[in-house]
């Protein structure tokens, strides 16, 4: 018996000394605002404070902690510091998923209770034991900032429309910790599932008996492929390629091959190496060269290791002039691991019907109404008799677009209807079984004339897809129309292609393969600029493509392409940087400081392919409800939607309900990914919010131009419409509900066989200089500023927008300089680095709002656009500042140095 003080109530609890802290406030006191990320002490998402210092509860026994005060987040707020840091984190937008934040925020406490006014380095000291891949870090050090100024936290008073600050309308559930994520609301009675996976890269496997081994250890199933309705899923409809578990052979380490169902406790404590599962080594195909020459085939229906091939093709009637300079260049990089902070999880059950009883899925994702057709599809059921209800998503970068617990979930609560079931991964499961950033291996020409005009683009650009398809056509499809860069390229012969490996699946992340094009594109801007002399920001801005320019696919641009008024905000601190680091290079001759500048666009959206969202708003007597499909994942959608709503309907944000998610009360608003919720289901959200005005008028009688505004009661059983400078009041009765439904499907075409078409609506446009810092003897490089300048078309909120962009910025440093997933080998969050607090540069973000017509407000997409400029904007200052031109990420150190050493 061991007596815990916890946010000062004392709780005799009997459990074992050993027990992790983590799991007693979790499982015992059902305190979850205390997060799991690693369970190894290397994210501090599970920090606490014991005896007034901070500590990771995960690795804390329980037994170390009987006699001392405990304080966890949801006892932060009855301190007023905690709750001014929590006011600040709101006001400052300090939080985006919210996995992290009660980590920070106990962190956070620890160090004001100690230091009332510490620098901005014991900070970053204080809160380095804390993991974030959301925010950048700038936002939550503005705020810790804030408290330790000694500040009041200011109310923030807008009304929340189009323009304006608003925090969060979903904020304070992220700060008191409260909020649900997938692990957080599990029922007490579920049962437990436990995936077994391959430890080899290829092998054969077969059976034993797993009906003696089942009862043997008093687990309810064993489940195999033998149990599913139909072992294949993908995101492509004719594409289902990856088996829920592996038949005859496994083509990954981490693949599935069966899963153990039963009490926790059990399925915990049972040695993998006892199931009886043989399994005989193959030889495994590693990287795009080995699928290449290969005679094995990974799939054995396929006629080869190609999953897809395609290309752009544009020419021009001055195909033929002289090109004053040419470069050639070859880019490779490596698997990038999301490492968000929550792994998957989730629950279901199984739920009697009349119709036929019905899946209920419980989980962490970025796309419900997919894995509704996907889970549908596995389990060979109606699409309407499963029901996927999302949680907090902790992160998701792309790596929650495919399944994870969801089929073995449905699966496992079909065949065991009583009780529900649920799967939490560890984090080592969650790194050696989910998708990655693709590989590539791009080669790449431009060429541009004496008067600095580029003339062609030539690329390919090969992509590692893994095992299994996942999104490796999207990738090899976008990447050949981005391949030229942001500019006007009158010629244009670019090609992708995807191949097969025994690797983990590639799939999305934060770009669709753009990143990596990027760097190729940029790099040979700066190759090219340097030859004809002409300032890299200046080359840049002279062929940036314009309004009334075509694209490499022949589509005209006819609005919102701003890249050009990126170029001219940063030009200024360009010049100014460049100067202040020939004076520090001339004083220093061991640190070399250098400054470079990348360039992005990034078409909103799906590939010429429809991509409609559909959205709700009701107006009953309990007020006015916005039913969302569109799923946040920390990116603010649930406040950009909500302002939206709020300015067409002028009323306050704060008057509107929220309903989100849930696939059997919302429409489809599409996945969230591509950068697109903003632009589409915003604009859904726009055209609903018309509606609703619309049938109000038709409601009252008023005519087409009638202006109507309402305004609703405290109580709200009664609005009141103003038309015309008349206000009448409209009792509604019980059950009456007035709704408004809006619709948006981007305009777009297919491509031809030359990649010819409208592939997108939008672009997103941006550029980013950063300054950067290299020790010549130990080959480290520092980012020390990035300035990133932004055609967002019109910032719904400026303080989410910043956010994104900062947090894309670290993910692009990430990808620069340290994150290199190594299967088997960096399948946690020790040995796989991402950017802690430390590393982050000092960010400004200029906004450049060129509106796009067709967006709400005027709105595009930001939240890849943020990434993708980083990477080439960082090699370019390396070279700057060395004379080294870097073409393969990530930029290790003993890569530097060696490179370095090679010089003459």
């Amino acid at each position: 018996m061991i007596a815990l003080t916890v946010n000062g109530k004392t709780h005799t609890l009997d459990v074992l000394p050993v027990k992790r802290l983590a799991d007693v406030l979790r499982d015992d006191l059902k305190l979850t605002g205390t997060k799991i990320g690693c369970n190894a002490g290397d994210c501090g998402a599970c920090t606490v404070r014991i005896a007034g210092g901070q500590a990771c509860a995960c690795i804390t026994p329980v037994g170390q902690c009987g006699g001392v005060e405990i304080v966890t987040i949801e006892g932060l707020a009855h301190d007023p510091l905690g709750a001014k840091l929590q006011a600040a984190f709101h006001t400052c937008g300090a939080a985006q998923c919210g996995i992290c934040t009660p980590g920070m925020l106990m962190a956070a406490h620890d160090l004001l209770s100690r230091r009332p006014h510490p620098t901005q380095r014991e900070i970053e000291d204080a809160l380095a034991g804390v993991l974030c891949r959301c925010t950048g870090y700038q936002k939550i050090i503005e705020a810790v900032q804030f408290c330790a100024a000694g500040y009041a936290v200011p109310a923030v008073e807008a009304l929340g429309h189009i323009g304006e600050r608003l925090p969060k309308v979903d904020g304070i559930a992220k700060l008191n910790g409260s909020e649900r994520f997938g692990a957080d609301g599990i029922p007490d009675n579920a049962r437990w599932l436990r995936v077994i996976r391959s430890p080899h890269h290829r092998a054969a496997i077969a059976f034993g008996d797993l009906i003696a081994f089942t009862k043997a250890h008093s687990i309810d199933l064993i489940l195999t492929a033998a149990h599913v309705p139909r072992n294949g899923f993908g995101i492509y409809p004719t594409i289902k390629d990856q088996p829920v578990f592996a038949v005859d052979e496994v083509k990954f380490r981490g693949e599935a091959v069966c899963a153990l169902v039963g009490r926790r406790d059990r399925i915990e404590a049972i040695d993998e190496t006892a199931i009886p599962i043989t399994w005989t080594h193959l030889p495994p195909l590693f990287g795009i060269a080995d699928s290449e020459r290969a005679q094995t085939l990974v799939h054995a229906a396929q006629s080869g290791n190609v999953l897809i091939d395609g290309g752009v093709n544009k020419s021009a009637p001055n195909a033929g002039e002289i090109p004053a300079a040419q470069i050639s260049l070859r880019v490779q990089s490596t698997f990038v691991e999301h490492a968000y902070i929550e792994p998957e999880a989730g629950w279901a059950q199984r739920i009697a019907s009349e119709n036929g009883d019905r899946i209920e899925i419980h989980v962490s994702t970025q796309t419900p109404y997919m894995d509704r057709d996907e889970v549908a599809s596995v389990m060979q059921l109606a699409s309407d008799r499963i029901r996927i209800v999302p949680t907090a998503c902790g992160g998701g970068f792309g790596g929650k677009l495919d399944m994870a617990v969801h089929p073995y979930l449905a699966v496992a609560a079909w065949h065991l209807p009583d009780r529900p079931v649920a799967c939490v991964y560890t984090r080592p499961e969650s790194m050696a079984s989910t998708t990655k950033r693709h590989p590539c291996d791009i080669t790449l020409a431009m060429s541009a004339n004496a008067q600095g005009k580029l003339l062609t683009c030539i690329s390919h650009a090969k992509f590692d897809t893994g095992a299994y398809a996942s999104w490796g056509p999207t990738v090899a499809t976008r990447v050949p129309i981005h391949a030229t860069g942001p500019y006007a390229v009158p010629v244009v012969k670019t090609r992708g292609t995807a191949f097969y490996t025994h690797c983990h699946p590639s799939g999305a992340f934060r770009g669709f393969g753009v990143p990596q094009a990027a760097i190729a594109h940029e790099a040979a801007m700066d190759g090219m600029a340097d030859q004809l002399k002409i300032d890299r920001l200046e080359f840049r801005y002279r062929n940036a493509i314009r309004v009334g320019d075509t694209t490499a696919t022949g589509q005209l641009l006819t609005a919102s392409a701003g890249l050009d008024q990126c170029l001219a905000a940063l030009r200024p601190r360009w010049l100014a940087w460049h100067a202040e680091v020939a004076l520090f290079n001339a004083a220093n001759p061991h640190l070399r400081r250098g400054v470079g500048i990348g360039c992005m666009w990034y078409g909103i959206g799906n590939t010429s392919l429809s991509n409609p969202s559909t959205m709700r708003i009701t107006l009953d007597a309990q007020g006015i409800t916005l039913y969302s499909g569109a799923v946040d994942i920390g990116q603010g959608s649930n406040t950009i939607l909500t302002q939206i709503a709020a300015d067409v309907l002028e009323i306050p944000a704060a008057q509107i309900r929220r309903v989100t998610g849930d696939t059997d009360l919302t429409h489809d608003a599409g996945k969230t990914s591509a950068s697109r919720q903003t632009f589409v289901s915003g604009k859904a959200v726009e055209l609903a919010a018309l509606d609703l005005r619309a049938k109000l008028r038709a409601r009252f009688q008023l005519t087409e131009s009638s202006h109507v505004r309402i305004s609703l009661l405290p109580n709200l059983a009664s609005i009141f419409v103003s038309a015309n400078g008349a206000t009448r009041e409209i009792p509604l009765a019980a059950g009456e509900i007035i709704e408004g439904i809006g619709t948006f499907d981007p305009p777009t075409t297919p491509q031809d066989a030359n990649g010819q078409g409208s592939p997108y609506a939008s672009y997103a446009f941006a550029a980013q200089i950063a300054l950067v810092e290299v020790d010549l003897d130990l080959g480290t490089t520092k980012v020390l500023r990035v300035a990133a300048a932004h055609d967002v078309g019109r910032a719904i909120n400026p303080t989410q927008v910043e956010g994104q962009i900062h947090g894309g910025i670290l993910q692009g440093l990430g990808l620069a300089l340290m994150e290199a997933y190594v299967p088997g080998k960096t399948e946690n969050l020790h040995d796989y680095l991402i950017p802690t607090i430390g590393d982050a540069p000092q960010m400004e973000v200029l906004l450049i709002e060129d509106r796009d017509p067709l967006g709400p407000g005027g709105a595009k997409g930001v939240g890849e656009p943020g990434l993708i400029a980083t990477a080439p904007a960082i090699l370019g200052a390396i070279e700057h500042a060395t004379g080294v031109r870097m073409l393969q990420v990530p930029v290790l150190p003993h890569v530097l140095r060696a490179a370095l050493l090679k010089q003459p």
